[in-house]
């Protein structure tokens, strides 16, 4: 049995050859990042049991052309933006996510684009680059609200790190939680009383589009959207109409419905938005975090026969 990474980056696929160790499975490293769904039959050397995969889409359609494949290990917890695990589960293949191993990256980056967006640093910075001397008043974030959206480990990093700045933190979660320092609350209360909005949902049939039209009407005015979960979780057109109007102050975006967001993209053209190119898990930390777990699944895959 043997895996193939199939679409490494130069910096994952160091960390694979560095991580792994002689006693793990053969793991054949596809060092190029920019591989099309079309060509993941051919990618797949020998009929390779185990596929990981960090970023490629595999259409259901494709994976009966890879004979021979029983398990995806994502490197990730969004596969659903990917592939359709239940579709994969019928031809035999098992998808498995890895959790946790970015959380403190991922909060440390919404908590910057919730300063950011609280500062407008994104703009003063475009505008200054372009000879303009902009300066704006910013919103003062101590004892201010932020409003969590789900609740898992990413979200538990923000609250802590929010609170240490002297933020009040509230939380939604679609299932009973609790949590030191958080006060847990219903969602329309959420959205009425946050100053910040922090999504941290996964995306799955029943969350896809869950902050709607209206929903995004609810949000206190001049608040803060942070979205660093999945872009398809919100109804992207009224975001962009309630940052038009000012009815958001500001939106700090690391995910989008549509990826890479194309070049001329209304999110792009908006003074009040700061984009960052869903990369909010990417540091070393997080990066080790990552490949070591994905080891771990693929000798647990070897070890199960």
């Amino acid at each position: 049995m043997h895996a193939v990474f199939v679409d490494a980056s130069e910096t994952l696929a160091d960390l694979f050859e560095t991580v792994s160790t002689p006693l793990d499975l053969p793991i054949i490293v596809n060092r190029d990042p920019d591989v099309a769904p079309r060509q993941l039959p051919g990618v797949m050397f020998g009929n390779a049991a185990i596929a990981i995969i960090d970023h490629t889409a595999l259409p259901t359609e494709i994976a009966r052309q890879c004979l021979g494949l029983r398990h995806v290990v994502f490197l990730g917890t969004g596969a659903r933006s990917y592939m359709n695990p239940e579709e994969l589960a019928e031809l035999g293949i098992t998808v498995h996510l890895i959790r946790g191993y970015g959380d403190t990256a991922v909060a440390e980056c919404a908590i910057a684009l919730m300063w950011a967006g609280a500062r407008g640093l994104a703009h003063m910075d475009r505008e200054m680059r372009a000879g303009n001397w902009l300066r704006e008043d910013g919103v003062q974030l101590t004892g201010k609200t932020l409003g969590l959206i789900g609740f898992g480990g990413i979200a538990a990093e923000v609250a802590r790190i929010a609170r240490g700045s002297g933020m009040k933190v509230i939380a939604w979660n679609r299932t009973p939680k609790s949590h030191d320092g958080v006060e847990f609350v219903e969602l329309n209360a959420l959205l009425a009383q946050s100053d910040v909005v922090s999504l941290h949902l996964l995306l799955t049939d029943e969350t896809r589009g869950f902050l709607s039209r209206d929903r995004i009407a609810a949000i206190k005015p001049g608040a803060i959207l942070v979205n660093t979960a999945r872009g398809a979780l919100v109804d992207e057109a009224a975001m962009i109409e309630a940052l038009r109007a000012g009815q958001l102050r500001h939106a700090g975006l690391d995910v989008f419905d549509t990826e890479p967001l194309p070049v001329g993209h209304p999110l792009t053209r908006l003074s009040n938005v700061t984009l960052s190119a869903h990369s909010a898990f990417r540091t070393p930390e997080a990066s080790v975090n990552l490949v070591e777990a994905a080891l771990v699944h693929c000798r647990r895959i070897v070890a199960a026969g």
